[in-house]
């Protein structure tokens, strides 16, 4: 373990996480360790029923090739990891609307909400105005749920693939962390 990891675990442990302002990186580090493959198929797969899915709207789901998509309109990099972060955290949110809470991944979502909030710290200073408008116009999407949105039912795990994926792709060469996928 590098001590700078180390370090962060023990002040997000000891402080909290609305306490802790480890940044963007770091925070991605956690959040990679938190999304690990084991701990993904079980807390969303193996203690879901058989398949399960929760609706989410259509621009919730968001994959690696939209943000290739993304990039080659020429959408900046941290217009693009802000869209990650806000749909991300809406995915996130969208499990924890299903599940009790003496659910098994009751605990584990828990914790993944609690790192995107700090992370939500680090991108506070950012406004919709602030990036491009295609952004602006998906984030303002994913945050109004209303009734004329299309609907899609998608895994739960599925959800956090993806969220793993996009997550490799826009952080991996801004913060030098991630292995391949």
């Amino acid at each position: 373990m590098q001590p700078g990891y180390a370090a962060v675990l023990c002040v997000v442990a000891v402080l909290g996480l609305e306490a802790a302002a480890p940044g963007e990186c770091e925070l991605s580090r956690l959040l990679q360790d938190k999304l690990q493959y084991e701990m993904r198929l079980r807390y969303l797969k193996h203690y879901f029923p058989i398949d399960y899915t929760v609706q989410v709207q259509y621009e919730e789901v968001l994959r690696p090739a939209n943000i290739t998509r993304l990039r080659n309109g020429t959408v900046s990099e941290l217009a693009l990891r802000y869209l990650w972060f806000h749909i991300s955290s809406q995915a996130v949110l969208r499990i924890r609307e299903v599940l009790p809470e003496k659910h098994p991944s009751w605990r584990y979502t828990q914790e993944l909400a609690w790192l995107f909030d700090a992370l939500g710290e680090e991108y506070s200073k950012y406004q919709q105005t602030d990036v491009e408008e295609v952004v602006a116009e998906l984030v303002k999407v994913v945050h109004s749920a209303g009734a004329e949105s299309r609907r899609k039912a998608v895994r739960p795990k599925a959800l956090l693939d993806n969220c793993l994926k996009v997550m490799r792709m826009l952080f991996g060469a801004h913060c030098q962390i991630f292995t391949p996928i």
